[in-house]
This record gives structure tokens, sequence and C-alpha cells, in this order.
């Protein structure tokens, strides 16, 4: 068979396999969440954030920023964390629950006072949003961060509860 015959044979076949895999596609879902939390590292203190994600039926992708706020009166740094995330996920609800595990990566500033680190950490955690009424839900998330270069803790915790929006 020649290249011509071959590229004239594998045309139709292919035009149709893309028409299928296109008209059987789930369409991708998105959401945001804005959050409220808790880190426990060194000691208990505020953490606040945002995040927006994009998930296919079982894994996701998502981009977050966070804020845990310096206090030097009790020597608790500042961190603020941008990380972008792949996460899997229960395919469909459970009792209006779809539970997740989550691992990233990106970058941090840690401050207290005039020290500073800006380096790269990793992030492992996992969590369940609920919903509440149609689009919206609440989303629950424990977090564990390492974070590399010389940081005055290299690891923290944090606890969040967020709104959370699907569209």
């Amino acid at each position: 068979m020649t290249p011509v015959a071959r590229t004239r044979t594998l045309a139709p076949v292919m035009a149709l396999t893309v028409l299928f895999l296109a008209g059987s596609a789930r369409p991708a879902r998105a959401d945001i969440t804005a959050f409220l939390g808790l880190s426990p590292t060194p000691e208990r203190h505020m953490v606040k954030g945002f995040s927006g994600g994009l998930s296919f039926l079982v894994v996701g992708f998502e981009f977050e920023f966070s804020h845990l706020g310096e206090d030097e009166l009790d020597h608790l740094p500042g961190l603020k964390t941008y990380s972008g995330n792949v996460f899997a996920q229960t395919p469909i609800e459970i009792k209006g629950t779809q539970l997740y595990a989550t691992a990233g990566a990106g970058a941090y500033r840690e401050t207290l006072g005039d020290a500073e680190e800006t380096h790269v950490g990793i992030n492992l955690g996992g969590g369940a949003k609920i919903r509440l009424l149609g689009p919206l839900r609440i989303r629950l998330d424990y977090r564990v961060f390492q974070l590399r270069g010389s940081p005055l803790f290299s690891t923290y915790q944090r606890f969040y509860a967020g709104g959370n929006i699907a569209f």
C-alpha cells in the first residue's frame, strides 16, 4: 500500500474517532473557594486564602494562594504560599459530599521581622466538598506543607473551612 493510499484510509477513521470522543466527552467543571482556617505551626494562628480549580471526572487541577499572618510579639512567622495542585476525587457525590486527596508544589515566602526566606515547597492533603444548595458548597481541607531552603519551620500544617461555588 502506498503512503497516499494509507493516508486516504486512515483519514476517515481518525476523523470518526475524533468526532466520537468529542461527542462523548463530559464537560469540565470548575470551582472557586475562599477560606479561613488555623495553623498549629508553631502555635495556633489564622490563615486565609483562595483557590480556583478545574476538574474532570476523577482528576483535577487547582491554583491556591494562602496567607498565614505574622505575629512578631509571639514570635509566629508569616507564610505566603502559591501552589499548583493536582487532586483525585470521588467521581460522584456520596450523600452530597465529594472527597478528595491532593498534592502540589509551588513557592513560599516566610517572614518574621527582618528575617525572610523565599523558596519552593510541596504540600499533601485532602478534604471534602459538602453541597449546601445548588452550586454552593462548604469545603473542609487539611494540608501539610514541606518547605525547602532555610525556613524557620520546615513543616506547616493547615486546617480550613471555606465557601465554595461550583460552575
